[in-house]
């Protein structure tokens, strides 16, 4: 069992060919960024973690216990991260556009588990769709479509 997380977690900082600290997967910075629209307001709630929970094992097809690790390792990164920059860079190299809309509508879901986005939020949401090169309209369709469902 220990071994098997240890090779999980392993995983998630470093995929094949890449070592060192800046190593990521999509899979940790897509969590990253779930984490940081979860943090933005002014308090983070059970709802909101358990909506990026689902939301990441939907999305990425984990388990409960895969999804609990990637979380706990996500909430950390975002902690000690000083900027998005590290998170945004590695889906900016690996997803293609629609995609990466996809993610700020992720955000946007969460942000909405509460019923309303604070400015905290908003403003979060808004820097991490500029960092992924996402245009305006498509940023706007995004929150749209996760307001409405």
């Amino acid at each position: 069992m220990i071994l098997a997380l240890r090779e999980f977690l392993k995983n998630l900082a470093a995929p094949a060919g890449e070592t060192g600290p800046s190593a990521m997967t999509v899979q940790l910075a897509t969590a990253v960024l779930l984490v940081e629209a979860m943090r933005a307001d002014k308090g983070m709630d059970a709802g909101e973690r358990a909506a990026v929970q689902r939301i990441l094992q939907e999305r990425f097809t984990l388990s409960a216990a895969d999804v609990q690790e990637l979380l706990a390792v996500a909430e950390e990164r975002s902690r000690l991260a000083n900027d998005y920059f590290a998170f945004t860079n590695v889906l900016n190299e690996r997803l293609a556009q629609e995609e990466k809309v996809n993610v700020i509508e992720l955000m946007w879901k969460v942000a909405y588990v509460d019923g309303t986005a604070d400015a905290g939020e908003i403003h979060v949401i808004s820097r991490i769709a500029g960092l992924l090169h996402v245009p305006h309209g498509d940023y706007i369709a995004a929150k749209l479509r996760a307001k409405g469902g």
